[in-house]
């Protein structure tokens, strides 16, 4: 596959803007670097992209057609294929756009995109919070050689940039993690905590946490592998996608998203449903995030 050729968000039919005059920017990110597991994120905005072609532009919970919004979409980034470097060549990018006031979503790769995304977030609007939905805390401080890597992204938001974060659809920990989280009093909201509320509440707990500003980093391994197979760790007993997309509508209205990220989808041959479904989900990050504000 030609992952350097363009192809659009939505594909040909959806009116795009020049940059100039862009509401907003999706940037295809190609990076993958030691995965723990399943590989193939690396090629994921390649998969996201040619599902997206296939959607309807309309949004069927707000009657509200995107498809002239005044969508972007940026040249693919293929970053260094080293976990520090690549990430600081995520965060110059990724800095340029969000300095000229475009917020951005980034598609693709693994789940260290985030960390380049987020260092370039803080340090063009200072004060934020992170939005983390994840199957995985991300709490470790290395992991197969690397501070970079995909295992830790919440570890660098922590301790690196100190920011706050809510972490949402855990289900999976390392005991460094564990002593980690107890040591800082950090709470997480298990998925079988919001399996056993029976309704929708923690939604609004999670929006009350949250400052104004924030950052949402969407792990594709945080939604159950019914919705999501193609991911490179996939756990059960996750989010499903209506949860997940409440959470981005109700985040969305109440709170300035100025950056977002959909990570970890990996291909599997044969199927089609998890790259339509995160493509999906990149439409209600764009409509109720950025859209119809």
């Amino acid at each position: 596959m030609d992952v350097s050729s363009f192809m659009p968000f939505g594909g040909t039919d959806v009116r795009y803007s020049e940059l100039d005059a862009a509401r907003l920017v999706v940037l295809p990110v190609y990076f993958e670097v030691t995965p723990s597991y399943m590989g193939g994120s690396r090629y994921g905005a390649y998969h996201l992209l040619r599902a997206s072609a296939e959607m309807e532009p309309m949004d069927e919970e707000l009657a509200l057609d995107w498809s002239d919004a005044g969508i972007y979409t940026a040249p693919a980034l293929i970053p260094e294929n080293d976990p520090e470097k690549g990430i600081e060549r995520i965060r110059t990018e990724a800095e340029w756009y969000m300095k000229i006031g475009k917020p951005l979503l980034s598609v693709g790769g693994d789940h260290a995109v985030t960390i380049g995304v987020v260092q370039a977030a803080a340090n063009v609007y200072g004060s934020l919070g992170v939005l983390q939905i994840d199957a995985h805390l991300d709490l470790r401080d290395s992991y197969n050689g690397s501070r970079y890597n995909h295992a830790c992204v919440m570890r660098r938001v922590a301790d690196d940039m100190k920011l706050p974060f809510v972490q949402v659809g855990i289900r999976s920990v390392a005991p460094e993690e564990g002593a980690y989280m107890r040591k800082k009093r950090i709470r997480p909201f298990f998925a079988h905590e919001i399996a056993e509320s029976g309704n929708d509440d923690w939604m609004d707990e999670v929006v009350a946490r949250l400052p104004e500003t924030v950052y949402m980093s969407i792990d594709l391994d945080g939604l159950d592998p019914a919705s999501v197979p193609g991911t490179g760790t996939p756990e059960p007993g996750g989010l499903s996608y209506r949860q997940v997309a409440g959470l981005v509508r109700k985040v969305g209205e109440s709170r300035q998203v100025i950056g977002a990220d959909i990570n970890e989808l990996v291909k599997i041959e044969g199927s089609v449903v998890s790259e339509f479904t995160a493509a999906r989900l990149a439409g209600k990050v764009i409509v109720h995030c950025w859209v119809n504000k």
